[in-house]
């Protein structure tokens, strides 16, 4: 048993550090910016675009990337024993770490982004067909609301892309996934409460 508490910890700790990375600070190396002093301040895909289209590109895939990795390191390169009977709900407490890390990074005195770009590859790796749908969504979305110049697109998009997910969840995989997809889905809400009391107090 101490051995598998142990196996566990070192994952969790792996996917936090991988998940902490700031991508959005790395992709404006060689520009004097500091991305946390710009526009909402938030190390993160949609503040970086309002600087840069192609190292926003660099940000998205990178916040993505590590996602990716973390999941598929603890499940797939280095699985643990023990853990296997468990993999989806693992799956989710592995995403939920890295997600931590990027929200809470110590690159940058515990402070970082918002997490979805980093969920966004969480959901490839453990529904890669249903997260393909969403993830469709969300660029038809983001690109559809930022057009009509749609007060805080990025959150919108986000949050809806992932209720969407959620009712993906319920309606074609299980109620177990489903209410896991929700917590990610009230984490994340949560974390852009700011970008929704902003909507709501100045009406597109």
């Amino acid at each position: 048993m101490q051995h598998v508490v142990t196996n566990l910890i070192i994952r969790l700790a792996v996917c936090f550090f991988l998940g902490s990375v700031p991508f959005a600070v790395i992709s404006m190396a060689g520009t004097g910016m500091d991305i946390r002093q710009v526009g909402s301040g938030n190390p993160g895909f949609n503040n970086v675009l309002r600087v840069s289209k192609w190292r926003a590109v660099l940000t998205l895939v990178g916040d993505m990337g590590k996602g990716v990795l973390a999941l598929w390191l603890v499940l797939y390169a280095w699985p643990a024993q023990g853990m296997s009977p468990a993999r989806v709900a693992l799956g989710w407490v592995f995403g939920f770490a890295a997600i931590l890390g990027h929200c809470y990074s110590p690159f940058l005195k515990f402070n970082g982004g918002k997490g979805v770009a980093t969920s966004g590859g969480i959901m490839l790796i453990l529904y890669p067909i249903w997260a393909a749908g969403a993830l469709v969504y969300f660029a038809l979305a983001r690109i559809t609301l930022g057009k009509l110049r749609w007060r805080e697109a990025g959150a919108t998009a986000s949050i809806s892309t992932w209720v969407l997910f959620t009712i993906l969840m319920f309606l074609g995989v299980g109620k177990a996934d489903a209410a896991y997809a929700a917590l990610m889905t009230f984490f994340l809400a949560w974390r852009h409460k700011r970008n929704f009391q902003n909507l709501f107090a100045h009406p597109a």
